[in-house]
């Protein structure tokens, strides 16, 4: 076997940082047993966030080590090319065996017609809007049904099946990595999980006190059909926090595996997600904001020399996964990261190089515009490309229903200051629409050479769950907001 440690690092998709029974939530003292038992053996990073609060743009930093803005992952569809190089590449080189098992979703060129029209077409979008999400409601498995997330359960078989087989005797180091989809929406769990959940810690979350005009526009893209009574809100909630718990079981079953096999003491293992969910807070679900529910992401780290017990208050990112990944395997960082390595952090609890901030970014489908956040200490501070901001006081308004920007206008522009030392929003904003418009105007050349443009468009501005007798045509109406866009009237 290696002297070189191994690494395990599994992503999960979806899932709020702060709902862990490590992190003190009270709802789930008892739903995270194997990742609070994880957070003993190593460190725990209380405030660890994405990098953008969408799934192949959060992925494509990690990949990348880049910033959004500086990778150009805009969307869902415009992700890294193939050839771009990875932390895989760099592994690849020294010598790792590598084994790549489930969901990573961070090149460009997948997802549907949906995801990259809609996108590419956010600015006509709010004249045009039709509901592009109808959200199913949640849904209960009776009895004890461990396997939910079937798909996530192959996965973590595949991967016990190859540490088993291979790992367990190669002469050199392994990275595994294992992509778990859950606990991504539709909202669905068993009551094997749901029974781990302490009702009495299940918050109703509070109203905002204003409505800025992200969120008026977020609320009226995603077209959200609940009553939002009190009942529908704690009722998705348990089950989005169930299905958290079979995450967790789903984690518990590799890290068993991996004690069983004497590895645990030469592998660093990694736990983290690529972005969180709002789970009903400012009643909305699914992700595309800068709350807290959405970019606040689980991140606990294990292995030699190894902090254990540690909780670590650092502001870290995603972005700061691909420089740990060099250090762990004592590989020279490559040029261009923007990260800083956690490893300072992870043995030593502190790090004088680390900025005392963190950043994000949003260019996708969901928004008007694209919106940057930064935090600092218990600021942050959400800037939008001809919105006005917004200033959230997280230490006294946790549930971030408060915008001060207007209150606390000299805090707002220290706030200001400080992302425009990182970038200028308007001009990254200004590159977004450009790729926009061209992506488009080809995409509509090909489909009207194909005769299929009027008919994908209906489709496409029509909804997730929809049928052909649902389906509003296209209009001419339609078709003169996208022109007027272009610049073609």
């Amino acid at each position: 076997m290696s002297e070189t440690p191994n690494i395990v690092f599994i992503m999960c998709d979806s899932m709020d940082g702060r709902l862990m029974g490590c992190m003190g939530h009270p709802a789930m003292s008892q739903a995270t047993p194997h990742l609070d038992n994880l957070a003993r053996k190593g460190t725990l990073f209380i405030n660890a966030y994405t990098n953008s609060p969408l799934c192949v743009p959060a992925r494509a930093s990690v990949w990348s080590g880049q910033y959004v803005h500086h990778c150009e992952a805009w969307n869902n569809f415009k992700g890294l090319e193939r050839d771009s190089p990875t932390f895989e590449t760099h592994l690849e080189k020294a010598g790792y065996i590598l084994k790549i098992v489930g969901k990573t979703d961070y090149l460009s060129g997948f997802h549907t017609q949906r995801a990259r029209v809609s996108a590419w077409t956010r600015i006509p979008n709010r004249k045009l809007m039709r509901p592009t999400h109808v959200v199913r409601a949640p849904r209960v498995i009776p009895g004890n049904v461990e396997r939910v997330h079937r798909k996530d359960w192959q996965n973590v078989d595949a991967c016990i099946e190859w540490l088993e087989k291979e790992a367990s005797s190669i002469d050199k180091p392994f990275m595994l990595y294992l992509g778990i989809g859950a606990p991504h929406p539709p909202f669905v769990t068993s009551e094997e999980y749901l029974k781990s959940i302490k009702e009495d810690g299940v918050e109703i979350p509070p109203i905002d006190r204003s409505n800025h005009p992200y969120l008026t526009y977020l609320r009226k893209v995603l077209a959200q059909r609940y009553d939002y009574s009190e009942e529908i809100v704690r009722t998705i909630r348990k089950v989005y926090f169930a299905m958290i718990s079979e995450v967790d079981r789903m984690v518990g079953k590799v890290i068993d595996c991996l004690e069983d096999l004497g590895l645990e003491d030469s592998t660093y293992i990694l736990f983290t997600s690529y972005h969180g969910e709002h789970a009903m807070e400012h009643q909305l679900t699914y992700k595309e904001s800068f709350y807290e529910p959405v970019v606040r992401v689980p991140l606990i780290v294990t292995g030699p020399g190894i902090q254990r017990g540690s909780a670590v208050e650092d502001l870290v990112s995603l972005v700061d996964i691909y420089p740990t990944l060099m250090d762990m395997a004592k590989i020279p960082h490559p040029s261009g990261l923007d990260g800083y390595s956690l490893m300072p952090l992870l043995k030593d609890g502190k790090d004088d190089e680390r900025p005392d901030w963190v950043f994000s970014e949003y260019h996708g489908e969901l928004s008007a515009t694209s919106g940057f956040m930064i935090r600092k200490g218990q600021w942050k501070y959400i800037a939008y490309a001809g919105f006005p901001p917004q200033l959230f006081n997280l230490e006294k308004d946790p549930w971030e229903i408060n915008n001060l920007a207007e209150e606390c206008k000299a805090k707002a522009q220290e706030m200001e200051a400080l992302l425009r030392g990182i970038l200028n929003y308007e001009e990254v904003n200004r590159r977004v629409e450009e790729y926009n418009k061209a992506a488009f105007r080809e995409w509509r050349r090909k489909h009207k050479e194909a005769r299929d443009y009027e008919e994908l468009m209906a489709r496409i501005f029509s909804g997730w769950d929809i049928t052909d007798e649902e389906i509003v045509p296209w209009t001419e109406e339609d078709e003169k907001v996208i022109k007027e866009w272009l610049g073609e009237t």
